[in-house]
């Protein structure tokens, strides 16, 4: 008998305390974005009990009051009563801001450093990934984690179940054979905060029946295993119960744990930097190529040097599912796709206030048009010079 292949991915609601602060990092870079698409913005905000701290380096023209911005997106995400663990209005608001240092501030503009076009903001690694067992083309997993917290939100939101409140993760272990095609939901994990003085089994039977069933059910079987707030309770949360930093759910950010993962976090980063501009391009190339039916799966890992203009290395695997050489993959990524940051910038029109949106629920496998970077347009181009 075959070994049993489980993958698992999580995800969590934007009322987790990480989440809330790569959210309040993004909604600082849209409100400087509004203004001066030329701003340099390296934001990061960190949170626990009462307050909230926003420090880093930003250059900018424009004025942004920053302590109105933090508030108004913890109100958004729905802290409004110091119960749930913050509350937008009564909470402190700390700011340690400086300007980005000449010295990176010349790398990254053009004609300023030892080259003449924009180089990268930073060194580093960034990967993109696609795979074709999904329509996102994204891992199962990651997508049916990322659905159960926005249903997880949207339930709270429209108060379809009364007791519920911001804070929330979910994960998602799927079965696949030996093929790497998925067969079913082995296990299903939902912890919501919840008001107190709710009784156990009405939390877990209104969290299978309203979230987890409607958005899994087409993977649930009759083995399928529900974990509901595995603890018992989950009363305290937010800020109150969990310390929140900005970067540290990069993971959950992109592919879940299945592909790579260069290391760099996308919250609060102008699209100067690499770690962003780089790792969205990354996920363009790889969703094409497999858009394309070049591949079934790709991953593109692209690496940069700081104030240079060119990629030091990009590489192009598609775990054997190539249907033509990985030589001619590797040959057309660099013939079709921007990979100059300044190329990247321009071809997928990132100088714009659209971060906020990317914060929570993954920067990848979603229909919105402003991710321009989930764009397959190059889909037909490459199907006709790789002779599919």
């Amino acid at each position: 008998m075959a070994e049993k292949i489980l993958l698992s991915s999580e995800s969590v609601t934007e009322g987790h305390p990480d989440k809330m602060c790569d959210k309040i990092s993004d909604a600082i870079l849209d409100a400087i974005f509004a203004q001066d698409t030329e701003a340099r913005v390296a934001c990061e905000t960190a949170t626990k009990n009462g307050g909230v701290n926003v420090f880093g380096e930003i250059t900018t023209k424009a004025y942004v009051d920053i302590p109105s911005v933090v508030r108004d997106t913890i109100k958004e995400i729905g802290y409004t009563d110091a119960e749930y663990g913050i509350e937008f209005e009564t909470c402190s608001v700390w700011t340690q801001i400086t300007e980005q240092s000449p010295d990176i501030s010349q790398g990254v503009t053009e004609g300023k450093g030892l080259f003449k076009e924009q180089g990268a903001g930073d060194q580093g690694m960034m990967y993109g990934f696609a795979c074709n067992e999904t329509p996102e083309l994204m891992p199962l997993t990651i997508v049916l984690a990322h659905k159960l917290c926005e249903k997880l939100a949207e339930i709270r939101r429209s108060n379809g179940i009364d007791f519920l409140r911001p804070d929330g993760k979910s994960q998602v272990t799927i079965e696949y054979d030996e093929n790497g095609k998925p067969l079913r939901a082995d296990a299903i994990l939902i912890s919501t905060q919840h008001n107190g003085g709710i009784e156990y089994d009405t939390i877990k039977s209104e969290v299978i029946e309203k979230i987890i069933k409607p958005v899994c059910k087409d993977w649930i079987d009759e083995n399928t295993k529900f974990y509901v707030n595995p603890t018992g309770a989950f009363v305290r949360g937010g800020p109150y119960a969990d310390a929140g930093l900005t970067g540290r759910k990069i993971i959950v950010d992109t592919y879940g744990g299945i592909g790579r993962h260069g290391g760099g976090a996308f919250s609060g980063k102008d699209p100067s930097k690499v770690d962003r501009s780089a790792a969205y391009a990354a996920r363009y190339i790889a969703k094409n190529i497999v858009a394309a039916g070049l591949a079934s799966k790709c991953e593109v890992q692209l690496a940069y040097a700081i104030g240079f203009p060119e990629p030091v290395s990009v590489n192009v695997d598609c775990f054997g599912t190539e249907k033509i050489s990985k030589d001619k993959i590797a040959e057309l990524v660099r013939k079709h796709f921007p990979l100059k940051p300044a190329d990247i910038l321009k071809q997928l029109n990132l100088k714009r206030p659209i971060y906020k949106k990317t914060a929570a629920y993954g920067h990848f496998g979603r229909n919105d048009p402003d991710f321009t970077w989930e764009k397959t347009d190059k889909t037909d181009l490459l199907k006709k010079e790789a002779g599919l």
